[in-house]
């Protein structure tokens, strides 16, 4: 007879490049004997991150249980992706103990939240938590949050000044929605920054959460998973920037996506990468390199100007084909200029 109970869900979300697919490796290969499935949305027509993932799959969350949606924001395609995709998953031959979710780094959780109210899954699935990342070390230095009383200040001084740009806006909505914050790159904030990247988030949460710090994606299982919030039916207590529209775009942010030929020189790429961060404002790069001579695909990972490039694996028999994900916001995304800063380097 098939259990009653409902599926646990738990929904990762968090800044470009917080560490979430760092995270969800983690849990995989942490998993106390649970089989794990892991949905996740990429922002662009080229995903990276479940790509990662896959590598780390094993006889607990087998490459079939892990599912990768590049077309948007699944808050936003809810009845074309999100809900045929948990119904794939919860009808595995063997049910998912409990379901990971990666949100673009560009997601709304809280729309998110009110897709499992759907008929469909709502009697099957309930969401055991929303786990939010924040860059320790950036929050720190204040990039993706607000300062109160400043803001404040200005609006006194002038009520028409606009002074929410999109990124805080979406910090702050995942911060507002989150049952747990992880400071992630706890190590590279040291204990000021974390002092400080923590008074920055009590003084946006709504309400009181713990705020644990964390260092390449290292936390107890527990800590995360099984908090049974049932979040989906606790949403006038997870404020958003949103409430009361009917919808949300992404029309804030764009991506392009660049493919280049074999590449020689891996430290002119990675100048060329950092270019993008201070020349055409790019948030974020990802994305993988063929490197000539080598049998191996160069994994890259850039936030603004920090870069982490590694070769992950053999290409074996995949095309050995260099492409990178380039996301900024929309006014600032030029696919020419970025393409030439890029293939400049070859």
């Amino acid at each position: 007879m098939q259990s009653l109970s409902k599926i646990p869900v738990t929904v990762i979300t968090g800044f470009l490049g917080a560490g979430k697919t760092t995270l969800i490796r983690h849990l995989m290969t942490n998993n106390q004997g649970k089989r794990l499935a892991v949905l996740v949305n990429e922002f662009g027509t080229a995903g990276v991150d479940g790509d990662i993932l896959k590598t780390c799959a094993d006889e607990n969350c087998p490459a079939e249980n892990i599912v990768e949606l590049a077309n948007g924001c699944i808050c936003c395609t809810v009845a074309d992706d999100f809900i045929p995709t948990i119904e794939a998953l919860m009808a595995l031959p063997e049910t998912p103990d409990h379901i990971l979710i990666e949100t673009s780094g560009l997601a709304l959780p809280k729309p998110l939240l009110k897709a499992f109210d759907w008929p469909a899954i709502r009697s099957r699935i309930t969401v055991d938590g929303v786990i939010a990342l924040a860059d320790a070390e950036a929050v720190a230095a204040g990039r993706f949050a607000s300062d109160v009383d400043a803001v404040q200040a200005q609006r006194e001084a002038d009520d028409s000044l606009d002074h929410d740009t999109p990124l805080g806006e979406v910090f702050e909505d995942q911060i507002s929605c989150a049952d747990i914050v992880l400071l992630s790159k706890a190590d590279l904030a040291g204990e000021d920054g974390l002092a400080k990247a923590r008074a920055v988030i009590e003084a946006e949460m709504p309400r009181p959460v713990s705020i644990l710090p964390m260092t390449e994606g290292v936390i107890d299982p527990r800590v995360v998973l099984g908090l049974e919030a049932a979040a989906e039916d606790d949403l006038d207590a997870r404020p958003s920037h949103h409430d009361g529209a009917d919808d949300h775009e992404h029309d804030d942010f764009d991506s392009v996506v660049i493919e280049l030929d074999e590449v020689e020189d891996v430290k002119a790429l990675e100048a060329a990468v950092l270019r993008l961060a201070r020349e055409q404002n790019a948030l974020r790069v990802k994305g993988y390199i063929a490197v000539k001579g080598k049998p191996m695909r160069l994994l890259v990972q850039a936030v603004g100007e920090r870069l982490r490039t590694q070769f992950d694996r053999p290409w074996g028999d995949l095309p050995r084909r260099s492409q990178l994900v380039v996301i900024g916001e929309h006014d600032h995304v030029d696919a020419a200029a970025i393409r030439a800063v890029l293939e400049a380097q070859a």
